[in-house]
Formats: structure tokens, sequence, C-alpha cells
């Protein structure tokens, strides 16, 4: 290879911004030809790398983006702990089938199950798979709601929550929602619905969400939407929690 054309071939990398290429394809010049691997096997690899470099790079950046607390994966996760889970469910709903037909997943149990283990773990796989995925708190999303309300900026908010595939609502019933707060949430799931999914976690009964929304009406109406194309987990375990601080001897039973 000329120099002219090894300094042009850099450049053109450079350009095209194949930064990966760029930086392995001198020694794998080398190493090829030592081996005598063809030109179409030497560009296969080079592309190769290109592309799975680009692909972690951008499941990074929608990690990042999904603005999950902590890192939790389904492997993680005590389904032998939780005899209440079934299994196959778990599996059936980790196929991000839910997903594909815009459909929601709502986590029910009380603190400390693990549903928003679960939670997180269900969008991980889901950005792993290439979609787009936002989570957020309960009480948080509806106070910006509420926000962007009084700004006149309602629309402007629904607009970029839709641009995600999966919104992860965790926390759904810790706080009670007031009057405004129920409606812009009404209109969020209204927006979302049968167009992309939305995944909960609550500590509350189905029954128990007109409390939330101090709107039996409103909270049947969201309820509507949302369990239209929907797979409820109703976790009834003990607490994951309790379980590490007896481990570690923190916790005194009472008699």
């Amino acid at each position: 290879m000329s120099n002219f054309a090894y300094e042009r071939l850099h450049s053109n990398l450079q350009y095209l911004k194949m930064d990966t290429v760029e930086n392995i394809v001198d020694n794998c010049l080398e190493v090829a030809s030592k081996n005598g691997k063809t030109t179409l096997e030497v560009l296969d690899y080079l592309v190769d790398q290109e592309k799975q470099m680009r692909e972690n790079t951008a499941r990074e950046g929608k990690l990042r983006r999904a603005m999950f607390p902590v890192y939790k994966r389904l492997e993680d996760f005590d389904l032998d702990f939780q005899p209440s889970i079934d299994k196959a469910v778990i599996s059936d709903i980790a196929s991000l089938r839910f997903i594909h037909n815009a459909g929601n997943l709502v986590f029910l149990g009380p603190p400390g199950v693990g549903k928003s283990h679960l939670a997180i773990a269900m969008g991980i796989e889901a950005v792993n798979a290439g979609f787009k995925v936002y989570f957020v708190n309960a009480g948080t999303l509806v106070e910006g709601l509420k926000i962007a309300n009084m700004n006149g900026m309602l629309e402007k908010k629904m607009k970029a929550l839709g641009k995600y595939d999966v919104l992860i609502i965790d926390e759904m019933g810790y706080l009670p929602f007031d009057s405004e707060g129920a409606h812009c949430f009404f209109q969020l799931v209204s927006r979302r619905y049968e167009k992309c999914s939305i995944i909960f976690t609550s500590n509350k009964s189905y029954g128990e969400w007109g409390e939330i929304f101090h709107d039996h009406v409103i909270a049947a109406a969201i309820l509507d939407r949302i369990l239209h194309h929907c797979t409820t987990v109703n976790i009834k375990g003990e607490s994951y929690r309790l379980k590490e601080r007896m481990k570690h001897g923190l916790t005194t039973m009472q008699k």
C-alpha cells in the first residue's frame, strides 16, 4: 500500500467517523497478510467491529437516558423467594412481546417484594433490544406534568415523553395526586394508549386506585385504558429488604 493510499484511507475513516475501523485497520491488515485472509474476510471483520461498537455506544446512551436509579438484571431476581410469581409469566414478558403489541405491564405488591427490580430489569431488557426507555417516580412525573401544564407546556411535555417506547412509572400509590395531577396523568395514559407501553409498580390493588386519584371515575377511566392490553404480576411474598436485614441480624423479631 502506497503512502498516499494509506494516508487517504485513514483520512477518509476519520471523515466518516469510523473510529473503530481506523484504530484496528493497521493491525488487522498485518494479521490478515500473515494468515492469508481474503479482502472480503478483512472487510467483513472490520465492518462488523464498527457495527458492534456503534451498537454498544447506542445502548449505553439509551441506558443513560433511561434514568434507571440502579442497574438491576432479570437473572439477579430470586424467583424462588417469591413463589407467588409464575415463572412462565416472567419468561413471557421478558420476550418483550408486550412492547411489540403496545401493551402494558403492572407489578403489584407490598413494599420490598421486588416490583421495582423487575420493572428496571424489564426496562434494561428493552434497551438491549433497541427500545427507548424512560424510568420515573410517579410523584416526580405528575409534578412535572403539573408544572408543564401551569406554564402552557403540557403538549411539549407529552411529546417528549411520547418519544419513549417504554415509560416505567414507579411507586404508584405511595403519594396521592390532586385533581390537576390526576387529569394530567389521564391525558398521558390516553396519549400512549395502544401506541406504546407503560410499566407500573404499585403497592395498591386496582380497587384502591381511586384513592390515588381522589376520583373513582377518573381512576376507572385510567384503568380501563391501562388494563385493555396488560399483564399484571401480583406479588404476595415477603420483603427482600426485611430478609436481608434479618440475615445480617439487623432486625429483632417480636413475639
